[in-house]
């Protein structure tokens, strides 16, 4: 029988890398830039305000706020079917409300998937960022501030 596995971000991507090697550190990093110094997320490897290639990163504070969220229900995934009901939020940043996060709320920063009740969640709460580390992968995920 084959092991369900959760689907993970490949973190040596270029574009990507440095964001995935920030988490391992703790550190969320946000691409910015290099010429007009806008911020962009997803990384990409052009800045759609002024089209260049140059790049830098910079360390955002981790605070946010709920911008929505969903809850998953089957049919799932298998290794996901495993931990439903859980959330699925997405956050913005405070530094730049643009600049939006996909993760899960957390009770704490080592906490499950799935112990928050999500009829919980508040649009607009703040939250802050935690980093799991799962398998290989660092993924930032959020608490409540």
């Amino acid at each position: 029988m084959m092991e369900a596995k959760l689907l993970l971000p490949d973190v040596e991507e270029e574009n990507g890398a440095p964001f995935w090697a920030g988490a391992a550190r703790d550190e969320l990093l946000v691409q910015a830039c290099g010429a007009c110094g806008n911020w962009r997320f997803p990384p990409r490897p052009m800045c759609p305000h002024c089209r260049s290639v140059e790049t830098k990163w910079e360390r955002a504070s981790g605070n946010a706020k709920v911008w929505g969220f969903v809850v998953p229900h089957p049919p799932l995934l298998p290794a996901y079917a495993e931990l439903a009901p859980y959330n699925v939020i997405v956050v913005e940043l405070d530094e730049d409300p643009t600049i939006r996060m996909v993760g899960n709320l957390l009770a704490s920063p080592d906490g499950a998937l799935n112990e928050i009740d999500p009829s919980t969640i508040e649009i607009g709460e703040p939250v802050r960022v935690v980093f799991q580390k799962v398998d290989d992968v660092t993924l930032p995920r959020w608490v409540r501030a």
